[in-house]
């Protein structure tokens, strides 16, 4: 027997050439747990075939090599691409630690550029953050509880989806179980973010710090000590990026 599976439903409300994302979260009885899985990958299926056009994306074409530039880049926020030593591809796997605020504001930057991100085993995930940094909450899909199992929750959400967090609760992926979702990744263009465990093999690992603060002065606009509320962290990020070490230095994040 396996324990209930909260899982979030997308719904796709065609409008026009474009799709917009509503979530309804609903609990689902675990020994039909197979079929739930079975009737969520023919739902990324269709809303890969309805991203791509009239190929679908699953379809090995060599699409890649088409893409404009722009395009086969994650968006990132500005203050971290300034960071990098090379831009996130996508269809890559990323290994995130430290502060929060990191992922946060990458799920932010996706889905104002218009893409679509799903959030798997992170209850705790501050969508009212993510709101203040731009984030388009009716493309976010959220999964707070995957089951036993969040690994293969993510690699069918990773056919229909531009960004995938996946929360492993402290769990370890060996590149055994890995090498098969990576490649279904860069196939999809779908970039996956990984926190709370380990992905080996991961080209990308980044590790956030807080290391400072930005104040909006409190009384009549003079800054003073003690006074006024926190507006914004500033970060630094260190670890390498598509296998280039990152150069830590503090950014407004």
């Amino acid at each position: 027997m396996f324990t209930p599976i909260y899982r979030t439903c997308v719904r796709i409300l065609s409008f026009g050439k474009c799709c917009r994302r509503r979530t309804m979260t609903t609990a689902f009885a675990s020994d039909h747990r197979a079929e739930q899985l079975e009737s969520l990958r023919r739902q990324m299926a269709g809303v890969s075939e309805k991203m791509s056009g009239k190929v679908p994306r699953s379809v090995d074409t060599g699409a890649d090599d088409l893409l404009p530039e722009s395009e086969a880049r994650l968006p990132l926020p500005q203050w971290l691409a300034e960071s990098l030593p090379v831009q996130l591809p996508r269809g890559t796997v990323a290994v995130l630690s430290g502060a929060r605020s990191l992922l946060v504001s990458m799920v932010a930057a996706v889905t104002a550029a218009g893409g679509n991100v799903a959030i798997v085993g992170q209850p705790d995930i501050g969508l009212l953050a993510a709101v203040e940094m731009g984030a388009d909450l009716s493309r976010l899909a959220v999964i707070p509880d995957p089951g036993t199992d969040p690994v293969e929750v993510a690699a069918v959400l990773i056919d229909g989806m531009d960004l995938v967090v996946l929360g492993l609760g402290g769990r370890l992926v060996p590149q055994t179980r890995a090498r098969a979702v990576v490649a279904r990744a860069r196939i999809k263009g779908c970039t996956l973010l990984v926190t709370d465990g380990d992905w080996q093999g991961a080209p990308t690992r980044l590790q956030a710090r807080v290391c400072g603060y930005e104040i909006t002065p409190g009384c009549r606009g003079v800054p003073a000590p003690g006074f006024g509320r926190i507006s914004g962290v500033r970060l630094q990020v260190s670890g390498v990026c598509a296998g280039r070490r990152v150069i830590g230095r503090a950014r407004a994040g």
